[in-house]
């Protein structure tokens, strides 16, 4: 029998983390950190068992959130701040099945990039 080199990392209490939402047209992935950035857990709408067009619908991302927030709940978390990001269809249904489980919603913020000024443009054609 084969043992693997993995060591178990111990649950400790992470009293505060935070939680980032990217959505987008196709999947959303939400993300738990502690402060640190350190990942403790993550969830998609995919890895919930959604296939094909049902895994960008709101309620994909409702049901990713729950898991999520079972696993913060190992960690005895009891105040998270929100990060979103993108524009897909699950970043509201997201937020809401957070605020609903019993969390507390510290700071959220949108921090989806928006282009300023674009790319060069391509040089003008010579004849």
């Amino acid at each position: 029998m084969a043992q693997s080199n993995r060591r178990k990392t111990k649950i400790t209490e992470v009293p505060k983390g935070r939680i980032f939402i990217q959505s987008t047209f196709n999947n959303t992935i939400i993300t738990l950190t502690d402060n640190n950035g350190n990942v403790l857990g993550w969830e998609t709408a995919g890895h919930a068992g959604f296939r094909g067009a049902r895994k960008s619908t709101p309620y994909a991302a409702q049901v990713a959130m729950r898991t999520v927030v079972e696993k913060a709940l190992t960690y005895k978390m009891t105040d998270v701040d929100i990060y979103v990001k993108g524009v897909g269809s699950g970043r509201e249904s997201a937020v809401r099945a957070l605020q609903g489980s019993g969390l507390m919603v510290g700071q959220l913020k949108d921090i989806t990039p928006i282009a300023h000024n674009g790319c060069r443009p391509k040089k003008p054609r010579r004849v």
